[in-house]
């Protein structure tokens, strides 16, 4: 674990710190073609940096108005556990607070394990009543 200060800042991840930190949390390889435009599409973007570096990153897609999917939410492992994700969750949750003018619905994928943790910002897994489904397209 590291001492070393950090900050959140707005801005995108570049494709280069998009593929450092999803690989480094274990996410597989990514498909580096598709992320340039797919992080330009995003609604916001958010990094956090530390000695330069960018140790994590958390992005918000969807339609801007009622629905919001919070996505790529990643810290390098040897920055977790020191509450850089909380801050990132937080930070996506209150612009989704703040842009969002009625009724809004905010979904998200959570990586095998991770489920308390974002119960701890009110997520919650409605199976049976409600199932969060994928599918994946070419490969």
């Amino acid at each position: 674990m590291s001492n070393k200060p950090y900050e959140i800042i707005e801005r995108p991840p570049t494709v280069l710190e998009h593929k450092t930190l999803w690989e480094a949390v274990g996410w597989g390889k990514v498909n580096i073609e598709m992320t340039g435009q797919s992080i330009a599409n995003s609604v916001y973007c958010l990094v956090a940096i530390s000695a330069g570096t960018v140790i994590g990153m958390g992005r918000i897609v969807g339609d801007g108005a009622m629905y919001y999917y919070i996505q790529d939410v990643a810290v390098l492992p040897e920055y977790q556990n020191m509450g850089v994700g909380k801050q990132i969750i937080e930070k996506l949750l209150n612009f989704i607070n703040d842009h969002c003018a009625g009724a809004g619905f905010v979904g998200l994928f959570a990586s095998h394990g991770k489920d308390a943790f974002y119960e701890k910002f009110g997520f919650k897994n409605h199976s049976p009543g409600m199932t969060g489904m994928f599918l994946v397209v070419g490969d």
